[in-house]
Order: C-alpha cells, then structure tokens, then sequence
C-alpha cells in the first residue's frame, strides 16, 4: 500500500511517501491540485495529513476534506504537534545547509508524521 504523508501549511505542503514500512521525504508543493496530481502519478491509495491544535487544525481539516474529494481517496489525520521543529533538527544533525533545510522543512516533516503513523499501525 502507498501512503502520502502530508506537512500542510498556508503557503507549502510538505509531502512524503511510503512503501512498506519507511517513509522518505518526496517535495514541497503550493496547491492540492498538485497534491491531486502527485496522488495519481504515484498510485497513492491513502493520504495521512499531519494536524496540530486550534485555528490552524480547523484549515487542516478543510484542506483534508477538499483533497479527499478531488482526489477520491480515504484522509486521515494525525498528531503532527513539533514535527517542523523536529525536521529542522534533524537536518541540522545531519550537516543541511541553512538554505536547503528551509526548502526541504515541509518534506521532512511529512515524512515525520507520516513514519509515526506507519509504526503505530497494528502490523508496525
């Protein structure tokens, strides 16, 4: 099964996306047309959307329902609280230059959020 991690964000949408057990950062995108488009190049059967608290959730959840219907696909949500922070530190960690974390902040992230789905699952 391919799954679709996604970082939603006002201005990016970090995306990730997983065969089997891992997830890997995929891009950085700016529409959910896009993230149509990258669900059907790739086969994706299921997209996992990170979600904070408060005003920003409420946007998340919309995002989500306008995906899943262009899209045709089941969304879920999941607890995505620190994972921009994570992602930073650990590009850090691994010596990404300050320019390249910034663009890279969003994939990450998903990938992130979408990992911790992936080792939550029952057969994780």
């Amino acid at each position: 099964m391919k799954i679709l991690g996604i970082d939603y964000g006002e201005a990016k949408i970090g995306l990730a996306i997983s065969e089997g057990e891992i997830a890997g950062p995929l891009q950085v995108v700016s529409s959910k047309y896009q993230v149509a488009s990258i669900c059907q190049r790739e086969d994706v059967d299921k997209i996992i959307i990170g979600i904070s608290e408060g005003k920003m959730a409420e946007k998340t959840r919309q995002f989500g329902e306008e995906l899943r219907k262009i899209t045709g696909l089941p969304v879920e949500y999941w607890e995505e609280t620190l994972t921009s922070q994570e992602a930073v530190k650990k590009m850090i960690e691994a010596g990404k230059a300050k320019r390249r974390r910034k663009t890279d902040e969003h994939a990450v992230a998903a990938a992130l959020i979408l990992q911790d789905y992936l080792e939550k699952l029952p057969n994780g």
